[in-house]
């Protein structure tokens, strides 16, 4: 049974960039229901029992009845990419990338800058609901994607694995900002926690 990242920080810790209420909705009403959407597929799926959330979302392919997957495909993304979120946000956190993450950034993308304004046009381009991604290899390579709906890079793949998530559902920013999503993306990479991105990025490295 999985169960929902505890948040090390209160709900009004994140003001004035991401507010009180909607860091409260966001984590006990939408987090909440899918984890519980997520639990209540998988207890039709007795074969994934005891798999970790990656593993389940690496191999959604095997899963044969089309609505239990488009469930877990839903729900099991949104409980991964949402425990992936709040986990990164810290009030106070490091604003830079450091090391090897802060190296390979250089080399994949020319400097920090052009890696925050790569995210950020990714965030702000994806149309509808989405999220923008830094994902890494096991190589130590770096990408810049975003996907639709609760989809992630590790869905059906086994390269690539997200170090950052922005979240563009309109749930994480209009409470707040309305139709600024640009706003918002400005404010998120202010509360940003860069040592627990590199800290996934060594993840990945290790695995």
């Amino acid at each position: 049974m999985f169960k929902q990242i505890e948040l090390n920080y209160n709900f009004n810790a994140l003001e004035p960039h991401i507010d009180e209420l909607t860091m409260n909705t966001h984590y006990s009403k939408h987090h909440a229901a899918y984890t519980n959407n997520l639990n209540g597929a998988l207890d039709k799926l007795p074969e994934l029992k005891g798999q970790s959330i990656e593993d389940v979302l690496q191999k959604l392919s095997d899963i044969s009845d089309e609505a239990l997957r488009t469930a877990v495909r839903n729900n099991g993304g949104g409980y991964y990419n949402h425990n992936l979120y709040f986990a990164t946000l810290k009030p106070g956190g490091s604003k830079k990338p450091t090391g090897d993450l802060a190296s390979r950034i250089d080399k994949d993308f020319g400097s920090f800058e052009t890696l925050k304004e790569k995210l950020s046009s990714a965030a702000a381009g994806r149309f509808g609901s989405g999220w923008a991604w830094l994902s890494a290899n096991k190589n130590g390579e770096l990408q810049v994607s975003s996907s639709p709906n609760q989809d992630n890079p590790l869905m059906d793949n086994k390269v690539w694995v997200p170090v950052l998530g922005i979240d563009v559902w309109e749930h994480a920013y209009y409470l707040k900002y309305k139709n600024l999503r640009g706003d918002y993306i400005g404010a998120f990479f202010e509360v940003l926690n860069w040592d627990e991105v590199a800290a996934n990025y060594e993840k990945v490295l290790s695995a």
